[in-house]
C-alpha cells in the first residue's frame, strides 16, 4: 500500500479507500446485497492487513448499522490513531425545518448521532453528504466549524456538490475563519468523468483531495461483457446512473478488458490504476476479500500514457445523473427517500 497526504490536512491516508455502503443491516437499509456484521468484519479486517487504513461510511447507510459495523471493527482490529474515519451527515429533514431547527442544531445532533454509532471520541473527516438548498450556506458552514472546535471533528469534507458551490463554501470559510473543505467525494470513474469539467481544476489548483465514490460504475468496469452479479443484477440506484448510457459505455470497458488481458491483471486494476492518476484516494466498495486485493493491487499497477490515451479517447460527454440531479432545486417531483432509522430525508 502506499499512502499521501489528503489535501492540506495533517491526515494520511492509503491511497486506496474502502467504502462501507456495502455493510450494514439490510433490513434496516434500502440494499440487499449489503453484508452482515460477521462478514463486514472480515473484510474490514483484511482491509486492514493490507493496508489500508481509510474507511468512509455515512449515518444514511442502512439506517446508521454501517457505521456501528464499522465502529466495532475498527475498535476491535485497529489503533485509533492509525486509522482515518469519514462519515457523512444528511441535510435537515422537512420535519426539523417545520420545527426551527436549525443548521447549526442540525449538524450537532447528526455528530453526535455518528459518535454515538461508531463508538468513537471523534471523526477525522465530516462530509456534508448532499447540498442542503433549504439551508444557508453560513448556518452549514459555522454548525461545522462548532464541531471542529468542540474537538469533536478534525476535518471537513464534502460530498455531491458543484464546483461552484465549494468554491463559494470556502471563500466564505475563509472570510469568517471557519474551516475549510479539504476534500470532495463526487461520482467519478473512467465512463463517468463529468468531474473533470470544473471540479477536478478546482481542486488542483486548491489542493483539495478528490476521494470520488462509484469507483467501479458499481461494478461495470470490474465484468466483461456478459459477466455478471447479484449487485449488478439488483442494484437499481447504480441502474439509474448508468443503464442509459451502456452502450455509449461499452467500448470503454471493453478497452478496459483488453489492457487487462494485456497486463495479466484484472479489470479492477486497470479501471482503478487509470483513476488514481487523477485523484487522492478512489472510495472502493468491498463486500468479498478478493475486491480488497485488487483494489490494492491497483496502487502498484502504472499505465503507460498511451494505454491512459486509449482508456479516454472512446468517452462522450454523460448527462448528469443519480445524487447530483436529484437533488438540485428543478429535481423531478418524486423526491429521493434517506432513511437514517431515527428521521427519513427526502431529497
Amino acid at each position: 500500500m502506499k499512502y499521501t497526504q489528503l489535501g492540506t490536512s495533517a491526515l494520511t491516508v492509503s491511497r486506496i479507500c474502502m467504502g462501507c455502503m456495502g455493510f450494514g443491516d439490510a433490513q434496516n437499509g434500502q440494499h440487499s446485497w449489503t453484508l452482515d456484521e460477521a462478514h463486514s468484519r472480515e473484510i474490514i479486517r483484511h482491509g486492514l492487513d493490507m493496508g489500508i487504513n481509510f474507511f468512509d461510511t455515512a449515518i444514511g447507510y442502512q439506517s446508521g448499522t454501517s457505521e456501528q459495523y464499522v465502529g466495532r471493527a475498527l475498535r476491535d482490529f485497529a489503533q485509533r490513531d492509525k486509522v482515518v474515519v469519514a462519515t457523512k451527515f444528511l441535510p435537515r429533514t422537512p420535519e426539523e425545518i417545520d420545527a426551527g431547527v436549525s443548521g447549526q442544531e442540525h449538524i450537532e445532533r447528526m455528530v453526535n448521532t455518528s459518535l454515538s454509532n461508531l463508538g468513537l471520541d471523534y471523526i477525522d473527516l465530516y462530509i456534508y453528504h448532499m447540498w442542503d438548498y433549504a439551508t444557508p450556506l453560513y448556518d452549514i458552514m459555522e454548525g461545522l466549524s462548532r464541531v471542529v472546535k468542540a474537538g469533536k471533528v478534525r476535518y471537513i469534507g464534502i460530498s455531491n456538490c458543484f464546483a461552484y458551490q465549494l468554491a463559494k463554501a470556502n471563500a466564505l470559510a475563509e472570510k469568517e475563519n471557519f474551516p475549510r473543505f479539504v476534500s470532495v467525494q463526487g461520482h467519478y470513474n473512467l465512463i463517468f468523468r463529468e468531474e473533470e469539467r470544473e471540479m477536478a481544476k478546482l481542486c488542483a489548483e486548491d489542493q483539495i483531495a478528490m476521494t470520488p465514490y462509484s469507483a467501479l460504475a458499481g461494478g461495470r468496469l470490474a465484468k466483461r461483457p456478459g459477466e455478471t452479479s447479484k449487485r449488478l443484477e439488483e442494484d437499481s440506484y447504480a441502474k439509474l446512473k448508468y443503464d442509459a448510457t451502456a452502450a455509449q459505455d461499452q467500448e470503454i470497458i471493453r478497452r478496459v478488458a483488453e489492457l487487462a488481458d494485456v497486463h495479466q491483471v484484472s479489470m479492477t486494476e486497470i479501471s482503478l490504476a487509470w483513476l488514481l492518476t487523477k485523484v487522492t484516494a478512489p472510495i472502493v466498495g468491498a463486500t468479498k476479500q478478493h475486491h480488497v486485493d485488487g483494489a490494492v493491487k491497483a496502487v502498484d499497477l502504472v499505465l503507460p500514457a498511451e494505454e491512459i490515451a486509449y482508456l479516454e479517447e472512446a468517452y462522450v460527454p454523460h448527462r448528469l445523473v443519480g445524487v447530483m440531479a436529484q437533488n438540485t432545486p428543478a429535481a423531478a417531483k418524486k423526491p429521493h427517500v434517506w432513511s437514517t432509522g431515527s428521521q427519513t430525508i427526502c431529497s
